[in-house]
């Protein structure tokens, strides 16, 4: 008995101790295979490729050249001969208005003229007459002037003829001014039967340009005023094979763009389609809306197949500058700064202030040590080139390509996730 519970003893102290090394082993392979500890930082390598600076904007497409056309007359619209798109050239009628007042003006200020005609007729006659009346009047003087120095006459005779001379020479002038007087009056008769002319040629209201009717604001029957200003009845555009648009470029932007440069244009009504153009203004006035500063850009851009139409909203997208094959790094690591440290109380441990930086420099954290748990960094200043919003160029060689830069850093809750 005593030797068989001795056996049972040792096959429990044997299990037991297959069970403690079965257990350690376990603990020796968990230690050996256990994963290193999370990154404490995400870095991203500098690495080679293009980069285009763009300074995009919004703005309407319009023609190139817009002529609005008015009414300098007043009346009732008689005909309009032209539709919407209707396809105009130089010289064509667009509308009538009633012309019968101004042509009954017309007929009444040509008899007008015709009668201050006859009366100029008449002053010329009556200023002959006088003439001849001086000629006569002037012989009589002088035959009694050389019959009263002779002797022969009375000084009674000579008043006479000297007063029936004067007399004959005032008619004469009087009715030289009267011719004077009909010539001025038949000028300014012709000159309001001119403007009366003119206002019935107004009638007829004629296309200055070859081009498109885009708006038509009048139909027959309709009442123009032309009154302080002329009313637009008419828009036409004059070549739809070439559009501008307005774009409105933040003010920060604007130092970037120049005449000349290339331009893309996009519109909601044709999405994926691009139309190329070109600046060929940027003008100096401000447009200040609730404190929002921008400056106008002209861009003109090809249309041959007249898909852009007027109003419009067109996004431009406007290449300043561009690098092939250059040494780039992402944006996130000139904007990433380092936790501050904890802290006993748990609060951020404030920083001194870092230095400015001057303009093409930038500031980045390079990894000074890649032991897993150990990590360590450092600030390093660089030059840095042009940005199109997600990379920017790395200039006079500040970093070798394949340097690795921090981008981000992992608190606990990320490292968790």
């Amino acid at each position: 008995m005593a030797e068989e519970g001795g056996r049972r003893w040792l096959r429990r102290g044997a299990i037991a101790g297959a069970f403690t090394l079965l257990v350690a082993g376990g603990a020796v392979w968990r230690v050996k295979h256990r994963p290193p500890p999370p990154a404490k930082f995400v870095t991203s390598a500098v690495s080679t490729g293009d980069i285009s600076e763009k300074v995009q904007a919004t703005g309407a497409v319009q023609p190139l050249l817009q002529v609005n056309i008015g009414a300098q007359v007043n009346g009732r619209v008689t005909r309009v001969l032209v539709d919407f798109n209707s396809e105009v050239r130089k010289g064509d009628v667009l509308a009538e208005i009633d012309p019968s007042i101004y042509g009954t003006q017309v007929s009444a200020q040509e008899a007008n003229l015709a009668s201050q005609r006859a009366q100029l007729a008449q002053a010329q006659a009556q200023m002959e007459t006088a003439r001849a009346q001086m000629d006569t009047a002037r012989i009589a003087f002088d035959r009694v002037d050389r019959l009263y120095k002779a002797g022969l006459s009375s000084k009674g005779d000579l008043d006479t003829a000297t007063g029936n001379f004067a007399a004959a020479k005032a008619t004469f002038d009087a009715a030289v001014a009267n011719v004077t007087s009909n010539r001025a009056g038949i000028g300014s008769q012709q000159a309001q039967l001119n403007q009366m002319t003119t206002n019935l040629g107004y009638t007829k209201i004629y296309s200055p340009v070859d081009g498109v009717v885009v708006t038509r604001s009048i139909d027959p029957g309709a009442t123009v005023v032309a009154s302080f200003q002329a009313p637009v009845l008419f828009v036409i555009a004059q070549d739809l094979r070439k559009m501008r648009v307005l774009a409105d470029v933040d003010e920060a932007d604007v130092g970037k763009l120049a005449e000349k440069m290339e331009a893309d244009c996009v519109v909601d009504a044709f999405p994926g389609e691009s139309f190329h153009g070109i600046v060929s203004q940027l003008r100096f006035s401000p447009n200040t809306v609730q404190g929002v500063v921008t400056y106008s850009a002209i861009v003109e851009v090809d249309n041959p197949e007249e898909k852009l139409r007027p109003g419009m909203t067109a996004t431009v997208t406007i290449k300043t500058h561009e690098s092939r094959g250059a040494a780039r790094l992402p944006n996130s690591a000139l904007r990433y700064h380092p936790t501050p440290p904890e802290g006993l109380d748990g609060k951020p441990v404030p920083q001194p202030p870092e230095a400015p930086l001057a303009k093409g420099k930038g500031r980045v954290f390079l990894l000074t040590s890649e032991k897993p748990g150990d990590e360590k960094e450092a600030a390093k200043v660089i030059s840095i080139g042009i940005t199109d919003g997600l990379f920017t160029e790395v200039t006079e060689g500040s970093l070798a390509i394949g340097t690795k830069v921090v981008t981000d850093q992992l608190d606990d809750e990320k490292k968790k996730k």
